[in-house]
């Protein structure tokens, strides 16, 4: 049996590997296409759509990097483009629909020169039925309460709103604006985005199903931490827990958390091993929200002892703050 290389003889031919097959691409005849369709955007990930009324659906999308030169976002219903915005936006309201009806939804990046990249995975959403002669509005939400989140981030809370049918959903504002929606049956969210040091008022509006919106809850003025150096611990993971592992002759370390509260879906981390950033990983269309799991591989060395924790970057394309740090230590069963 011929041995298994070691991890860095692993990498070497890795790369040796990589660098090969790269020069075969530049001297293939492809005639460049291959290296054009390198520079596209890639596809939106974090995509959901959640309807708002009897006629209309809130979609919203995880901010692509600033470094891959996004310009705009366009929103399909089916393969119809329906919506586009610009790339400092992450959501959109899709209005005009019809009531009982089902839709699905896709996202596309567009760069700066007008290349488009491949649409994100679909997600569907159902209108409620249409509630005739319904003119009365929900009442107005109960005790708008919240706190910064760190620099960039705020949390909201509010007590839910009647209404003699149905609260479809709730509208957040940031002064004049509405920033977001979350469903009838939510309470809460949280608005990331913000710039450190920035005084923010907030509001909060129940909808129903025929579109009527009550009084608005609030105002509720918050400021944001001023530095945009601090921990930012109220977007980190929570409840992380680090363990190590013998399989195959060699250590793995298993990683366990609770995804942070976001306005959105949280598809992508980074592990931080003893201090420097170690690995990531993108979950695909279906990302966890209650609770997250990872491994990777450590060596076969017992008796080592490392330092891990990790962050998730926030649907507004930003990294949210570290979650603690465990200490594990290969071959060696951690204290209960």
């Amino acid at each position: 049996m011929r041995p298994v290389p070691a991890p860095a003889a692993l990498f070497r031919l890795l790369g040796v590997w990589v660098s090969a097959l790269a020069l075969a691409t530049a001297c293939g005849g492809s005639g460049g296409g291959e290296h054009e369709s390198e520079r596209l955007p890639g596809a939106p990930t974090g995509v959901t759509a959640a309807a708002g009324s009897a006629t209309s659906v809130h979609v919203m999308w995880n901010a692509m990097a600033l470094s891959a030169g996004i310009s705009r976002y366009e929103v399909y219903r089916g393969t119809t483009k329906i919506e586009e915005v610009p790339a400092s936006r992450h959501m959109v309201d899709i209005t005009g629909l019809k009531p009982s009806t089902r839709y699905v939804f896709t996202v596309r990046a567009r760069d700066s020169e007008g290349r488009r990249g491949p649409r994100s995975r679909e997600v569907r959403a159902t209108t409620p039925a249409a509630v005739a002669a319904d003119r009365s509005a929900p009442s107005r939400p109960g005790r708008l309460r919240g706190r910064t989140a760190g620099s960039r981030a705020v949390q909201l809370s509010w007590d839910a709103s009647t209404d003699d049918r149905d609260v479809a959903s709730y509208d957040i504002h940031q002064g004049p604006t509405k920033i977001h929606s979350v469903g009838g049956g939510q309470t809460a969210a949280v608005v990331t985005g913000l710039r450190p040091g920035t005084r923010y008022s907030f509001t909060v509006r129940a909808r129903d199903a025929a579109d009527n919106v009550s009084s608005a809850a609030g105002p509720l003025r918050l400021t944001t931490t001023g530095s945009g150096t601090d921990d930012g611990r109220a977007t980190a993971p929570t409840r992380f827990e680090a363990t190590t592992r013998r399989a195959d002759g060699a250590y793995h370390l298993d990683l366990a958390w609770v995804p942070p509260r976001t306005d959105g879906v949280v598809t992508e981390y980074q592990v931080h091993l003893d201090g420097r950033p170690a690995t990531s990983l993108v979950f695909g269309g279906s990302a966890p929200r209650d609770r997250a799991t990872y491994g990777f591989y450590l060596g076969r060395e017992a008796g080592v002892t490392h330092r891990v924790r990790i962050r998730a970057k926030l649907p507004d394309g930003t990294w949210g703050g570290f979650s603690a740090e465990r200490t594990v230590t290969t071959g060696v069963k951690p204290r209960p």
